[in-house]
């Protein structure tokens, strides 16, 4: 029999490549999409095999982190071996926007899995996703025991996420693990992050098709890693004899201007000829600079990163460019099933 995994948040960055490592592993993999008018599921269509098909391991299931009910029953149901928690309203700048809908998905949808999982009894174990943020205005380097200080509604609801998990873990005995990722991109990142905004920009600017670049905050120090390697610190953390929470970073910073420098220079351009500020992008409370130690991971988990800024950076412009060129010639096609 192979093992089940239950994924929230399936149909995100981290969600598809998680999904990759599962399968890669042998597991059977349950995710969670949320109902949509439109196609969301881009980042998973490579992977997906029509369940009635014998050999499908991977089944999509409508429901919400704001059902409780709807995820206890999925739960029972599937019996997962391991849950991962990775859905949330994630975008930071978008919280200051939205900060009932952010704190209801991201913090209590969180509640809502971890009563869901021990309600449902099947003695899975527990994965929540926290995240740098929550460190806000604590100096670098953070770690496990940096104490926290939000800075803005996503991450207060990513602490209050963070301590249900630890309190399930106190109170109920149940294998919760939290896994502090610090910013982690790749390929598949959504086109309203920073990072992915900007290298799809240099794509499109080094094509001649867009004229300017806006950004907000170009000072804001960050700790970079490749998303692919990072999920698989989360699948070590529920691998080990007993539950813990773990910091998965690079330890090392860089600037937002340092990350547009180096994708402009890939491919031969000055990033001062089309970098413009735009002060809607400002944080109502900016957060300085996240820079993590992950001696912690390195030790217990025997995870490191392999994957450094450079490398990160070249990876994301050059699959835009791709990206962009399989557009015009026509390449992308969706199956719908």
């Amino acid at each position: 029999m192979s093992r089940v995994a239950l994924i929230s948040g399936i149909t995100g960055q981290d969600g598809s490549y998680l999904s990759e490592l599962l399968l890669d592993k042998g597991y059977t993999v349950h995710g969670i999409k949320r109902r949509s008018s439109s196609f969301n599921t881009d980042r998973i269509d490579r992977i997906d095999v029509h369940p009635r098909n014998a050999d499908a391991r991977l089944f999509l299931h409508y429901s919400d982190l704001s059902d409780p009910a709807s995820l206890t029953n999925l739960i029972r149901d599937i019996r997962p071996d391991e849950v991962y928690n990775l859905g949330a309203q994630s975008h930071v700048r978008v919280s200051f926007d939205i900060p009932g809908y952010t704190a209801g998905i991201t913090g209590l949808g969180a509640l809502h899995m971890l009563e869901s999982t021990r309600a449902a009894n099947v003695g899975a174990r527990f994965y929540q996703a926290s995240s740098s943020e929550m460190f806000g205005a604590t100096p670098p380097p953070q770690r496990e025991e940096t104490p926290f200080h939000p800075r803005s509604p996503y991450a207060c609801a990513k602490v209050y996420a963070y301590w249900s998990a630890v309190n399930y873990r106190e109170s109920w005995g149940m294998y919760c693990t939290n896994g502090i990722l610090f910013n982690h991109e790749s390929p598949r990142r959504s086109e309203n992050f920073v990072t992915r905004k900007i290298t799809r920009a240099v794509a499109r600017i080094e094509a001649g098709i867009q004229d300017k670049l806006y950004l907000g905050n170009l000072d804001a120090v960050r700790d970079w890693g490749y998303a692919p390697e990072y999920v698989e610190a989360m699948w070590l953390s529920l691998q080990q004899d007993r539950p813990d929470d773990y910091v998965v970073a690079t330890g090392e910073g860089h600037t937002v201007r340092e990350f547009v420098e180096a994708a402009f220079a890939h491919v031969g351009l000055d990033w001062r000829e089309y970098v413009m500020i735009d002060p809607r992008y400002f944080r109502p409370a900016e957060v300085d600079a996240l820079i993590g130690d992950y001696t912690k991971a390195r030790r217990t988990l025997g995870w490191a990163p392999k994957t450094l800024f450079g490398d990160l950076v070249r990876i994301m412009v050059d699959a835009d460019r791709q990206l962009l060129e399989d557009e015009r010639m026509g390449r992308l096609v969706r199956i719908d099933r």
